[in-house]
């Protein structure tokens, strides 16, 4: 094993999380959400957005939005949150990110984080970070197999996310490591449908989304 690959599980990295404006976010949960939609769209970014900064690997997170609701609450958690730029898609606006990321810090890695994990675990994204520290470029698939929850480069590596349909594939086309990791499920378990809400809270989502949930008729015992 070469110096870098034993000094690697101690690499710090800066989280990229991007955050939709409430209005367009969880919109298949519309109508097992109601009126609780957008307090359930925050409640799930935020769970995520605290259980990153918890983990010792994460440096910083910096949030990507243009919506001042969440800009404000992420922001009072201890995320550095900056404007959505160029206004151009979610990867460029990940780039965006990760380029304030590494501005005076360019031995940090970075990351692009899903903001749907309202069931992340520190440990499960330390243990993920550590694993894509060995290699120039990592992603950890979604719990369908199809979408991406987390993309990696390591410092000096160009950072180039490839979210959107199919990003699983398109990051192994691009030559992105595949993170085959047992134990992360929370990192794994986005929510867009009432059924993923449903194992996110079954692995235990955090306080903010489960004080949500429990407002759904849906999600009640009788439903």
């Amino acid at each position: 094993m070469s110096t870098a690959e034993r000094s690697a599980p101690h690499l710090q990295w800066s989280i990229v999380v991007p955050v939709k404006v409430l209005a367009r976010a969880k919109t298949r949960l519309a109508g097992a959400a109601g009126p609780h939609r957008r307090a359930l769209a925050l409640a799930v970014a935020a769970d995520t957005v605290a259980a990153a900064l918890r983990c010792p690997r994460v440096r910083d997170v910096i949030v990507v939005t243009d919506d001042p609701v969440p800009a404000a609450e992420l922001g009072a958690l201890g995320a550095r949150v900056v404007p959505d730029e160029p206004g151009a898609g979610l990867n460029p606006a990940l780039v965006h990110g990760a380029a304030r990321g590494r501005e005076g810090a360019p031995g940090t890695g970075v990351g692009a984080l899903s903001a749907d994990l309202p069931a992340l675990r520190p440990d499960e994204l330390g243990r993920a970070l550590d694993a894509a520290a060995l290699v120039p470029e990592a992603f950890v698939p979604d719990a369908a197999g199809v979408g991406t929850t987390l993309y990696t480069a390591r410092p000096g590596v160009p950072f180039a996310p490839a979210f959107g349909r199919d990003s699983r594939t398109a990051h192994r086309a691009r030559g992105a490591r595949e993170l085959a990791l047992g134990g992360i499920d929370g990192l794994r378990r986005d929510v867009d449908t009432l059924d993923d809400l449903r194992a996110a809270l079954a692995l235990g989502a955090g306080p903010r989304t489960a004080a949500v949930a429990g407002l759904l008729p849906a999600l009640r015992p009788s439903a």
